[in-house]
């Protein structure tokens, strides 16, 4: 390959990933031809990107991007994914079609600029995505306050219900 052409692809590796601040890295070696257009496709609907990257290119064009870490695990064939609402849905993505072809291996993932290995990150994809987390907190943030209101409430209930057996009874005497 000419050093222009070169030159050209990793222009092209520069763009696509700008702005990439979080991805995975595998290998998707040994796929057929219909796993590998199932996958995509798939990833495609959840808005990810799959990219099958040359490790040289891929290395300078991250290097150059501010990601120096990252060609760690660029060894042997790669492929660079990326997108999705956040790191964890794609980690859970990959995991699960990895359970479904033996050939997907999930090389590690690169996250606030720091290298995770393959176990770390299906470890993270164990963790709970933006909206889940989000949840979380909301529900964590309410709980106080529903205990307030609970504990206010229900006193105040048991008061108005001895004030209303009163006046039962003593409409009841008066009747």
């Amino acid at each position: 390959m000419s050093k222009t052409v070169k030159a050209i692809i990793e222009k092209e590796l520069k763009s696509r990933f700008t702005g990439v601040n979080e991805c995975l890295v595998v290998s998707i070696r040994g796929l057929k031809g219909d796993e590998n257009n199932a996958l995509r496709s798939d990833l495609l609907n959840q808005k990810i990107s799959l990219n099958v990257v040359k490790n040289s290119l891929a290395s300078r064009a991250f290097c150059e991007l501010g990601m120096e870490s990252m060609p760690e695990l660029l060894s042997g064939p790669s492929a660079v994914v990326y997108g999705g609402d956040s790191i964890v849905d794609v980690a859970k993505s990959l995991v699960e079609w990895s359970k479904k072809l033996e050939q997907l291996e999930i090389k590690g993932s690169y996250l606030d600029g720091k290298v995770l290995d393959g176990k770390a990150t299906v470890g993270l994809s164990k963790m709970p995505n933006r909206r889940e987390l989000s949840g979380i907190i909301v529900c964590q943030a309410l709980s106080p306050g529903s205990n307030v209101a609970g504990a206010l409430v229900g006193p105040a209930s048991v008061i108005a219900g001895c004030i209303k057996t009163l006046i039962d009874n003593k409409s009841s005497e008066a009747a």
